[in-house]
């Protein structure tokens, strides 16, 4: 049986797996942009729920959460073919990483066009072909998705419930 944060993280890989970021963002298809997409979207989970007056149950829920993706992505690293050495390093990277973009996303509401561009380009890479100097679509996409994301409950968000439906939203 899944715990809620199985729940949660299978909900979140869902829509990092979602073509829409590698047809309409121009994305790369790459396995490093999709742990940022990840990181990205369980970033504004996090947020939210900090926001929680329980602060107990929102420190083991962001721990749990935290050691669920982080090993999830160490299985997954491993199936790949990487080994133990290599494995450490990308893992300290990626923590680094995780920390940069929480922190950037903590006050992303507050951000300008500009900036969120800024962002996103410094962490995910671009189909380089298309020569796009801004995204607005993926900008369009995590305004809503932030929006969707705090718009939820504490408890929706414990129980690992998670449906956002960019394409409904856009309709």
């Amino acid at each position: 049986m899944s715990t809620s944060k199985e729940i949660l993280y299978k909900n979140i890989l869902s829509l990092v797996r979602d073509r829409l970021f590698y047809t309409n963002f121009n994305l790369i298809d790459t396995f490093q942009n999709r742990i940022i997409l990840i990181f990205l979207h369980i970033s504004f989970i996090f947020i939210k729920i900090k926001q929680s007056n329980e602060k107990d149950v929102y420190k083991r829920f962001y721990q749990e959460m935290f050691d669920l993706i982080f090993y999830k992505i160490d299985l997954n690293m491993r199936e790949i073919g990487f080994g133990d050495t290599v494995i450490n390093k990308n893992m300290k990277f990626l923590v680094k990483t995780f920390y940069s973009i929480l922190f950037v996303c903590e006050k992303y509401n507050q951000m300008q066009k500009n900036d969120k561009n800024d962002f996103f380009i410094k962490y995910i890479s671009l189909n380089k072909s298309k020569k796009i100097p801004d995204n607005p679509g993926l900008i369009r996409y995590f305004d809503k998705y932030a929006a969707f994301c705090f718009d939820l409950s504490h408890d929706s968000v414990l129980k690992g419930e998670l449906n956002f439906n960019y394409n409904n939203i856009e309709k």
